[in-house]
């Protein structure tokens, strides 16, 4: 018994051993231990959490939350070692206050930082953007192809690749071509001149769509006779497409085939011009 109050007083005083002896900070083994004890926890706790929150995430995203949470790894560690020192009786005033000033620049400097990376964890929670997915941003069309904590990475029309900040999936309007799903409705416009066969207009526009490759048969293409122009009689053939990336060379082929077959039917797309009337005295 008498070894066993030995052992313990030992230990209390190995315990209260001082590592830092100061006026206003004063570190203990114990405080040492503490955090060592915190660090594990909150560590035990995390991969707890992102087991469970990534168990029916797709694999992709799964790799987007080991970004996250190696970063909440280290904002929780430095938020326990805080707490336990404080509560410890450290007196972290002075630390802070001597911090502040630093705090408040890194503040201002990070702000779009922490901006982008609060955006990247809510994308990959509300599942608002997939590998794969055709956005346009800015004009530009391109097809994402990596999503990381700050920013996304798309690959355009022309084979560059666009660097998008997350924030702006928050805070701009993006068109997400293939949000619900692959298929977009496309078109190509056209003018006729005035006193064509508009049924005729209409029958080959529909007949040029039907012999064209990558357009979809259901839902059916169709026609529409959009407006009288200053110039023209304008149509628009509308058609489906599973391939809105590569949308821009389908366009191409039917403005060739729609040139072809009214120039063979003596149907003329005008050009704007003016009458000038001069008036002489």
């Amino acid at each position: 018994m008498e070894e066993l109050k030995n052992i313990l007083k030992y230990l209390k005083d190995f315990m209260s051993y001082k590592l830092v002896d100061g006026d206003k900070v004063v570190i203990t083994v114990s405080t040492l231990v503490t955090i060592v004890v915190v660090i594990l926890a909150v560590t035990y706790i995390l991969k707890l959490v992102h087991k469970i929150v990534v168990a029916k995430l797709p694999q992709d995203d799964k790799n987007k939350f080991l970004s996250i949470f190696s970063f909440l790894k280290y904002f929780l560690y430095i938020l326990a070692v805080i707490t336990v020192l404080h509560s410890s009786g450290v007196d972290l005033t002075v630390l802070l206050t001597a911090s502040a000033a630093l705090f408040v620049g890194l503040g201002f400097a990070l702000q779009y930082l922490f901006q982008d990376i609060i955006s990247g964890i809510l994308i990959i929670l509300d599942q608002s953007l997939h590998i794969g997915d055709i956005i346009e941003v800015e004009g530009k069309v391109g097809r994402v192809f990596e999503t990381r904590l700050r920013t996304t990475r798309a690959l355009t029309r022309d084979d560059k690749v666009i660097v998008i900040p997350n924030h702006k999936f928050l805070t701009d309007s993006i068109y997400n071509y293939t949000q619900n799903h692959k298929t977009t409705r496309e078109n190509v416009k056209v003018g006729v001149a005035y006193g064509s066969d508009v049924e005729l207009v209409s029958k080959l526009l529909l007949e040029i769509i039907d012999k064209k490759n990558g357009i979809l048969k259901n839902p059916k293409p169709f026609v529409l006779f959009e407006d009288f122009g200053d110039s023209a009689l304008m149509f628009s053939v509308n058609y489906y497409t599973n391939d809105s990336y590569g949308d821009p060379r389908i366009k191409s082929d039917l403005r060739f085939l729609i040139d072809a077959a009214f120039r063979k039917n003596n149907i003329s797309i005008p050009f704007p011009q003016r009458d000038i009337h001069i008036i002489s005295k």
